[in-house]
């Protein structure tokens, strides 16, 4: 798959596309509906299928403190796009610039100068354009103007209910695991790289793998039976805490540590995949590091049982 990033590094080879744009955070069951169609038209009409997308988010441009958590980053994104046998990426860098555009400037400069797409999915929904202007409507007129036709993307419901980046969250934030691996069509995972902690963990004989998730906020947060992907074979069993770490930090910052059950590797700098197999408690405040360890006794005791394991 190719990676476009930004409308300078267009070239004449890249014109010629069925596309579609959104977001698409989690790229979950109805995200991939939406590729499994722009597929299949690029295939009838011998077109690359390319996904168009943002970075930052737009909401998290215009409203970063009230932007709704991310279900991935860019690149945990990226790769599940990749997955789904999609041709391109073309990655707009979402800012005051692209905001100010019209949505016929918009039109003009990526889909027929730049793109030259031949045929466009987008949402009933889909707004764009300086002061969100643009719409189907109008992508349908300047489509029957400069030769590509567009088509809306059908809702894709799952147990009577639209599959959206949202109600994700919002099963995330319950705690509901198996709900949102029903809507995404895969456990749900958190990336990233291990760097180095403050060791706090090592010193109450819980050594953590930690990973900061570059992000405000996080979907998820508490304590959770896991699975690491990324440093053995298959996945290595542990217990992990997403969230601020309010007994030992003073910040507001999300990390995510994960306890690896009989690991003894240094693995800094590795990158890993975290999956979250069931939610054991909230993250909480402890009124010494002594309560804290005898909770992670617990937790690790109540972790290797969700996981199968023997008490270690």
């Amino acid at each position: 798959m190719e990676l476009i990033r930004g409308l300078h590094n267009l070239r004449s080879g890249h014109r010629g596309n069925v596309a579609t744009i959104g977001n698409f955070d989690g790229v979950h069951l109805g995200h991939q509906a939406v590729f499994r169609h722009l597929l299949e038209k690029a295939r009838e009409l011998g077109l690359p299928a390319t996904v168009i997308t943002f970075e930052p988010q737009p909401q998290e441009f215009f409203s970063p403190e009230a932007a709704p958590a991310r279900l991935t980053r860019f690149r945990e994104k990226l790769g599940a796009i990749r997955d789904s046998g999609v041709d391109r990426v073309m990655l707009l860098e979402f800012n005051a610039r692209l905001a100010a555009r019209s949505a016929e400037e918009f039109i003009h400069r990526l889909l027929v100068e730049g793109l030259g797409v031949r045929y466009l999915f987008v949402g009933d929904d889909f707004r764009f354009g300086r002061g969100r202007s643009g719409d189907i409507e109008l992508l349908r007129r300047e489509g029957a103007v400069h030769g590509f036709a567009v088509d809306n993307m059908s809702t894709f419901s799952l147990e009577e209910r639209r599959v959206s980046s949202t109600r994700i969250r919002e099963a995330l934030r319950e705690g509901d695991l198996s709900a949102a691996e029903r809507l995404l069509g895969r456990p749900y995972r958190i990336c990233g790289r291990i760097a180095h902690g403050d060791k706090r963990g090592r010193s109450i004989g819980f050594p953590t793998a930690n990973l900061d998730l570059h992000r405000r906020s996080s979907p998820l947060r508490g304590v959770f039976a896991a699975r690491v992907h990324g440093l053995a074979e298959g996945a290595w069993p542990g217990v992990a805490n997403i969230g601020i770490r309010p007994t030992v930090s003073g910040d507001s910052r999300y990390l995510l540590e994960v306890h690896l059950f009989d690991f003894h590797r240094a693995i800094y700098g590795e990158h890993v995949q975290v999956e979250f197999a069931q939610r054991l408690r909230d993250e909480r405040r402890f009124a010494s590091f002594e309560e804290l360890r005898r909770q992670i006794e617990r937790d690790a005791l109540e972790a290797r049982a969700c996981l199968g394991l023997s008490p270690g």
